[in-house]
């Protein structure tokens, strides 16, 4: 009972963290995400310590609350996605998810090198560069009302295409740093799987929901439709995993199925409380990840502004390349978009980590660019939408 009690305190401070910080931020004119972000970082090891590295470790209730708030994000941001609306925006999406690979990849990898790191361990810091972390920018664009705008659809887009080479990356270079070789085939084997889920998936599912979604009312519960999705999307997200892809990649695809049906908009406000109640706590947890006593010092600040920068400029070069064909103001908004690297990077430190590769510093510092770009990117971003809106 003493344990139970013990959880409910942790789940009280930081949920009243995230609405304190989330409060400040938006009376600063800054997206409410930024505050949640630096509210973890406080009330986390590093600053007061209310929260422990044991409570947000994998597996814990924290870290099994946050993996769900970010899966139910990122259905909610799939419910106002129309297959269709992917479809017109599919060749920049492709473009912007490529580019936005290969420059973080590239540039990553050469600073590591040139840092005295051999190939192996500078081609898996620069897989840490690569992925992008759709949630943080899904909940910019969400709290900004832009989902609709073509850019919005560019990014979330690209976001599945990175996801998926993220992904084929991060297992060459595990596999060269175990010594294993590299198995093309295998890679390829895992490239169809994962497109061929995506396609299967996304297309069918849309298809059969636009054909017809009126069985969802049939149970007597008349919260039936909402349950149903709901149990969509937990499925999904598990099944995503398995063809290596993240879960949130499923809870997208399954929110973009919904989307179909003639019941979006009643699932769109059903499923506001359950957003309001445990996304916070993703957002809370990323931020209090970071542990400050390994930048103590210049030179490991210095190294993590350097680390920052390359993060920051190689994306935004990348995505804006992919996304020249909306004209410039559209690239940088997709540029941006596409900057920040939140739990994407930080679950690939964590495998350098535990493989031996990286030292506590290169960690703490690989960790700190993923939560420095995911709290730099929203104010950014915030204020290119609302410049954008107001020069249209």
């Amino acid at each position: 009972m003493h344990h139970a009690s013990d959880i409910l305190l942790t789940l009280f401070v930081v949920f009243l963290a995230a609405q304190i910080g989330g409060e400040i931020a938006q009376r600063l004119k800054l997206p409410g995400v930024v505050g949640e972000i630096a509210a973890g970082a406080v009330i986390g090891p590093s600053v007061l310590g209310w929260i422990t590295p044991a409570q947000i470790a994998a597996g814990t209730p924290l870290d099994v609350l946050a993996e769900i708030g970010v899966v139910l994000l990122l259905f909610a941001v799939g419910l106002e996605t129309r297959l269709e609306d992917l479809k017109r925006v599919g060749l920049t999406a492709f473009l912007v998810g490529m580019f936005g690979v290969l420059v973080p990849f590239g540039l990553g990898g050469l600073w590591a090198h040139a840092n005295g790191y051999d190939w192996g361990k500078s081609l898996f810091i620069a897989a840490a560069f690569v992925a992008t972390s759709a949630g943080i920018t899904a909940r910019v664009l969400q709290e900004l009302g832009a989902l609709q705008r073509v850019e919005s659809k560019v990014i979330l887009g690209a976001a599945v295409i990175d996801d998926i080479l993220a992904m084929l990356l991060l297992g060459v270079v595990a596999s060269l740093q175990a010594g294993d070789g590299f198995d093309p085939v295998h890679l390829l084997l895992v490239l169809a799987g994962a497109v061929g889920f995506i396609a299967v998936i996304g297309l069918g599912g849309a298809r059969m929901m636009r054909w017809n979604s009126t069985w969802l009312d049939r149970p007597r519960n008349p919260l039936s439709p909402l349950l149903i999705v709901l149990a969509l999307c937990l499925g999904l997200a598990y099944v995503s995993t398995l063809f290596g892809l993240a879960a949130i990649i499923g809870a997208f695809l399954a929110g973009m199925i919904a989307s179909e049906t003639r019941q979006q908009h009643l699932l769109e406000q059903q499923v506001q409380p359950l957003l309001a109640l445990l996304t916070p706590f993703f957002f809370v947890i990323t931020g209090s990840k970071i542990d400050l006593a390994q930048l103590g010092n210049a030179e490991a600040l210095l190294t993590l502004a350097v680390v920052t920068a390359i993060a920051i400029v190689s994306k935004l070069v990348g995505g804006f390349l992919g996304a020249l064909p909306l004209g410039r103001r559209g690239a940088l908004i997709v540029g941006f978009g596409m900057v920040p690297r939140g739990e994407v990077g930080v679950v690939i430190a964590s495998l350098g980590l535990a493989a031996g590769v990286f030292s506590d510093r290169t960690y703490a510092i690989i960790v700190a660019m993923s939560l420095l770009t995911a709290m730099v990117t929203p104010p950014v971003l915030a204020w290119l939408l609302r410049r954008s809106a107001s020069a249209g």
